[in-house]
């Protein structure tokens, strides 16, 4: 990649809004070429040919890193495309440069102004080599992109005459923040034909893909010079059957077309939309399959599935499926619709392990844990709340902020990559000292804005700073209330116990001297028992989460009082309560504590609130909300009301680990020891899971039978198993093995 440090950042001269630019460099060849490799990077997001051919079939590169400190580079071989006359087309678009955050008082670039650098280095057959760089000789000018924005959509006009091309400008921005590429290219995935042509009571034409996706639409068009075609992206009909889009909040989620009379292939280039549904005006529709919807995410082989015997629960796991590959774009985001889109770290924390069930994204996670690492430390330990972040964005919270010792390792456990987990060692730990600075009454950072009146005296709890809380929890009477019921201080105690937990198993593994969080953790586990559990052992809040989080995270000296009270809690509602951060692990709890039928109670609900509440809404993605869409067929508040978003599908490691039964022994990593754990239900008559591990696929499955129930298991070899069946356990041999009970 040090080429590129050789070549000059560019620029358009003037200042063309928020229009697409085309930059262009020519060149002639002196020879036969043996290699040819092209380094390319923008502030913004590119799409690149090499004498007409697209160079990758990856979009919106570079992808969305920490700006400050981090910009990815590309390398691609370009050798097949030479020719001896040769023209490099570079299209450009500010991307997730429209964040007000970068660049705002910028000497050297306007807010939203993309920026381009690249290096081509040729090695002729001679031995003879030759470097292209950007400089003033490339040359720029608008697109007929006359408008790209990633929250609002892409304008692009037909009938629009770019101008001469011109020099570019050279600017002296900084290339300190070039780094190698880290993550997965963005590609293209799944296409939707249009399954449905929809007349609504108000006339509008709408097309459903039957599938909420993120990505673009692509269409054949031929319209009037000056005539416009429109395309609005949007989730959801009303109850009456008429187009939904005030969830977006102030996103357009518009893709406009000017016709010039000519044929064309539409198809945006510059950004992405979250939608199952579009309307169209200004184009006449008759057939659905006219338009194609395009799944876009990142690059993550499939490694794990699961199937049943029950169409919900297939349903509701094609759902989480569906809600990874729509917000794992380059960065976790919260979801892809409305104006937000942003990679808040509580959602990550929470989905972590079933995201790595689901797919690998071991790659996908190093990348987002370099943006953390880099965030983290402008904060002074502080972990924001969404990262990339702007260089005033708050955090801190627990839940969110230890997605800084969850998710490193959690990637260990699953992919057993030390270097990985040494890479991320200084995240775990600056977090952690800042847990423990917290708790002792001492700010952190000249920006730190905690109360520190009357708080405890104690330094061992962390109670003096605002948390999300248990968010959008069922607790209050107000169900559009957010934060839950449970005290968010005993939250962040849970929380700071298991960092430091993590912190000593992951120093432990690396050979640090953890001495220092092994003699804290006694003190901070004391201090959670003697603030936030009551006389009789159970805890003060009275609450589905906070008796989850104290038996998950084995704070509890005698857990007997706690089990009794989460059961009690559980059935004299008959649904669960929590929130983002209660129900990640209540499934898990409740079968940890011997109560799996009432965890396949609380599965198989299909009444609000559920897991399966969605599924009957006909739901094709997991919801920001339990009741996104209520049984009165009225939407929750607009404003927080996404339903493509991953966090509750948290739920998935539970179907892998439990029903299916494919679980990871205590103290292996990559799953080199198994445990298989299957416990089946007399509602399914048959369940099984797959996972692809580096030692190759492991099977888990069980299926009724008239005499009993049959249960498969496939080891890989390189593997130790043993299946736990009720009481029993038996080790197993590598490769099929058959149980009858």
């Amino acid at each position: 990649m040090e080429r590129i440090k050789n070549a000059q950042w560019i620029k358009q001269k003037k200042d063309c809004g928020e229009a697409g630019l085309t930059f262009q460099k020519s060149f002639d060849l002196r020879g036969e070429v043996k290699r040819a490799e092209l380094e390319i990077t923008a502030l913004g997001v590119y799409q690149l040919e090499l004498n007409g051919a697209r160079v990758h079939e990856s979009v919106l590169m570079p992808g969305w890193t920490d700006y400050f400190t981090r910009l990815q580079v590309q390398t691609y071989n370009v050798t097949a495309l030479l020719k001896a006359k040769n023209r490099l087309t570079v299209q450009v678009g500010q991307g997730w440069l429209f964040h007000e955050w970068y660049d705002k008082d910028s000497p050297l670039k306007g807010c939203h102004e993309p920026l381009l650098i690249a290096a081509l280095h040729i090695v002729y057959a001679d031995g003879g080599e030759e470097d292209i760089y950007t400089d003033e000789s490339w040359r720029v000018r608008e697109s007929n992109i006359r408008y790209n924005c990633m929250y609002n959509g892409e304008t692009i006009d037909y009938t629009y005459k770019p101008g001469a091309f011109v020099p570019a400008a050279v600017i002296p921005y900084t290339k300190d923040i070039l780094i190698d590429q880290e993550g997965p290219f963005i590609t293209e995935h799944e296409h939707f034909p249009g399954t449905k042509l929809i007349k609504t009571p108000k006339g509008e034409t709408v097309i459903d893909f039957g599938q909420e996706i993120t990505g673009y639409v692509t269409f054949d068009m031929k319209l009037a010079a000056g005539k416009k075609a429109k395309i609005v992206h949007f989730e959801m009909l009303d109850k009456n059957g008429n187009v939904y889009t005030e969830n977006l909040r102030s996103a357009k989620q518009t893709l406009t077309v000017t016709g010039d009379g000519e044929a064309h292939t539409v198809k945006p280039i510059f950004t992405f939309y979250g939608f199952r549904y579009i309307r169209v005006t200004g184009l006449k529709v008759t057939d659905p399959a006219a338009f194609t919807a395009i799944a876009v995410h990142s690059e993550m082989e499939r490694t794990g599935t699961f199937v049943c015997s029950d169409p919900y629960l297939n349903r509701l796991f094609q759902n989480i499926v569906w809600g990874q590959k729509g917000n794992f774009l380059d960065v976790p985001t919260d979801c892809p619709q409305r104006d937000e889109r942003l990679g808040w770290t509580g959602d990550a924390q929470v989905f972590c392990k079933t995201a790595s069930l689901n797919f690998n994204v071991a790659q996908f996670f190093r990348k987002w844990i370099g943006d953390l690492i880099s965030a983290e430390r402008r904060y002074y330990g502080r972990v924001p709340c969404f990262v990339p972040c702007s260089l005033t964005e708050g955090g801190g919270s627990a839940a969110w902020g230890d997605v800084a010792t969850i998710l490193p390792w959690q990637m260990y456990l699953t992919y057993g990559d030390k270097n990985a987990l040494r890479d991320a060692w200084p995240l775990m730990k600056e977090w952690t000292d800042y847990l423990v600075m917290k708790a002792a009454k001492k700010r952190v950072g000249p920006d730190d804005d905690a109360d520190l009146e009357d708080r405890s005296e104690s330094p061992y709890l962390h109670n003096n700073q605002w948390h999300f809380g248990d968010w959008l929890a069922l607790d209050l009477p107000d169900l559009e209330a957010v934060g839950g019921r449970t005290n968010h201080h005993m939250i962040a105690q849970a929380f700071f116990c298991r960092s430091v937990q993590l912190l000593i198993e992951a120093g432990k593994t690396l050979n640090k001297n953890v001495k220092k969080y092994e003699e804290l953790l006694p003190h901070i586990t004391r201090a959670f028992r003697e603030t936030y559990l009551n006389e009789k052992g159970e805890t003060v809040d009275d609450t589905q989460t906070a008796c989850v989080l104290a038996l998950m995270f084995d704070l509890l000296e005698d857990p007997a009082p706690v089990k009794a009270q989460l059961i009690r809690l559980v059935k004299e509602k008959g649904h669960l309560t929590t929130g983002f951060v209660g129900t990640p692990y209540l499934l898990p709890v409740l079968t940890r504590i011997g109560e799996t039928k009432l965890a396949y109670d609380l599965m198989f609900r299909k009444e609000f609130p559920g897991w399966l509440y969605p599924v009957t809404r006909g739901a094709t993605t997991m919801w920001e909300r339990w009741n996104g869409l209520r049984p009165d067929n009225e939407f929750a508040t607009p404003g927080m009301n996404s339903f493509n978003h991953y966090a509750y599908g948290a739920v998935g490691e539970w179907l892998y680990e439990t029903v299916a039964g494919i679980r990871q022994a205590p103290g292996s990593t990559a799953y080199e020891h198994i445990l298989f754990t299957p416990e089946p239900d007399d509602r399914l008559q048959f369940a099984k899971a797959t996972l692809k591990t580096k030692y190759g696929e492991i099977t888990s499955g069980w299926s009724r039978r008239d005499e009993g129930t049959e249960y498969t298991f496939i080891v890989p070899e390189g593997c130790t198993a043993v299946a736990r069946i009720g009481t029993n356990e038996r080790t197993l041999h590598t490769g099929i093995n058959k149980i009858y009970v």
